[in-house]
């Protein structure tokens, strides 16, 4: 059996903690949403900052809503290398022995010395959605992409819960080796 998921491509991106919003946006800022994503109550929003790396600087780059308990910067494996900055493969949220960078906003910086990963590649899925797939939460799965540059990735993290909504999120760098597009899909396999 086979269930089929429509890819969603996370291109690099940071969650910032209220402390580091106000000190980069300015006292009291509330992040502006722009769009809504897939997974329930998230974000993209109109506040962009740099990322600055001991080799470069990644100019505004997307801050996604709504305001975290720690500050997250998401990077592909290529972005990290062009900054000069060697990012771990990590579940969202495991920041502890990640490296740090700098962040510039209009009204401040901050130095983090730890926060930056290479977002571990998972789908996310209702409780209803993963009984559907027979899977659970923190499974680990493989995900078949058809295609011309058609792939299977191992490794997929199964994230099911309420606050879920079907998609799997691949960073650009997994995406362009499989030639993902806009409505590119793929199957769990178990």
């Amino acid at each position: 059996m086979s269930y089929e998921v429509k890819i969603g491509l996370s291109n690099k991106h940071l969650h910032l903690s209220e402390e580091h919003i106000e000190v980069l946006f300015g006292a009291g800022h509330k992040l502006t949403p722009t769009k809504d994503l897939v997974q329930p109550g998230q974000f993209a929003c109109e506040e962009k900052v740099d990322i600055v790396g001991p080799k470069a600087t990644l100019k505004g780059i997307r801050v996604l809503g709504p305001a975290r308990p720690e500050t997250q910067i998401e990077l592909a494996m290529t972005d990290a290398r062009a900054i000069g900055i060697k990012a771990p493969i990590r579940e969202s949220g495991k920041l502890e022995g990640t490296p740090g960078c700098k962040l510039i906003g209009p009204c401040g910086e901050v130095e983090l010395d730890h926060g930056v990963i290479i977002a571990l590649r998972h789908v996310h899925l209702s409780d209803a959605q993963a009984k559907e797939a027979g899977v659970k939460d923190k499974d680990v799965v493989s995900i078949k992409i058809d295609g011309e540059r058609g792939l299977i990735f191992d490794n997929v993290l199964v994230r099911a819960g309420d606050k879920h909504e079907r998609e799997v999120h691949l960073d650009t760098d997994e995406g362009n080796a499989a030639g993902c597009g806009p409505n590119s899909v793929c199957t769990i396999l178990k």
